[in-house]
């Protein structure tokens, strides 16, 4: 899959994550197609400072892999007793102390987090395999494209890990508790039409067709007035959380802001 970020300079480029803007939207590209963008500690640490690295102006950010797959999830060498040359191994870090295993896993997971802040919309254009910490980072974003080809699936459980890069609550608040266990559980594929008939993706496409479909939401989205777009998604991130009665109020407080931006009224 060509990439449609390769005439723009990068603001960040290494750790196999790049990172361009063209003018309200940015791509962060995991860029290691050699290795199905396996992901690594630096991986994630690169992750967490392209969300620092985003200018005010950017409105939406979009997610993709480079080649045949958008990541084949965790670097296996992270299993092996050596691990990965300067990051600490799995076994140094089960001998560390319970601050120091939280503070790490902590760490990792801000690469995972900064996609559903409220002023962005993320959208993960997805293709070939989303395997483990690859589903997981697709499902940190706000609404998942993918390609007809797409195959989703959660492995940590059948390696005697789980799933802790921030991939549960989105997994279950998309697909249902019953769902997102047993998908989680078996390891099993989820394939494109069950990602979009469960709600786990918004659209799938042909695999040609996705840069475009992505594009073109990017596009959509950006047409609408920022302030509406945040305040917008600030509700519906609320919801799940907030009584009927306490969204009802967030609505009239939003809409009220609204009404006086657009009076001129506005602080």
């Amino acid at each position: 899959m060509a990439s449609p970020d390769q005439d723009l300079a990068p603001l960040l480029d290494k750790n196999g994550v790049r990172l361009t803007v063209d003018g309200a939207i940015a791509t962060v590209t995991l860029d290691n197609p050699a290795k199905r963008n396996a992901q690594s500690p630096a991986m994630w640490r690169t992750l967490a400072e392209a969300g620092r690295a985003l200018p005010g102006h950017v409105r939406v950010a979009v997610l993709r892999g480079e080649g045949k797959s958008f990541s084949a999830g965790l670097d296996r060498q992270m299993f092996t007793p050596e691990g990965i040359e300067g990051e600490p191994s799995f076994i140094d870090l089960a001998r560390s102390s319970d601050g120091e295993l939280d503070a790490a896993i902590a760490e990792f997971q801000e690469g995972f987090t900064w996609w559903r802040r409220n002023d962005i919309v993320s959208i993960a254009a997805v293709q070939g395999h989303a395997i483990g910490a690859g589903f997981q980072l697709a499902l940190a974003c706000d609404v998942r494209v993918v390609a007809d080809d797409v195959q989703f699936a959660m492995r940590e459980t059948s390696l005697g890990l789980v799933p802790d890069l921030t991939g549960t609550h989105p997994l279950v608040g998309l697909v249902g508790y019953g769902r997102a266990l047993e998908i989680c559980v078996t390891g099993r594929f989820v394939a494109a039409e069950e990602a979009v008939s469960s709600g786990l993706a918004n659209l799938a496409v042909p695999a040609d067709q996705l840069d475009d479909a992505v594009r073109d939401l990017a596009g959509a989205i950006v047409a609408a007035p920022r302030d509406a777009v945040i305040e917008t998604k600030a509700l519906i991130r609320g919801a799940v959380d907030r009584t009927y009665d306490e969204q009802r109020g967030a609505e009239r407080a939003a809409q009220a802001r609204r009404l006086r931006d657009l009076a001129g009224l506005g602080e």
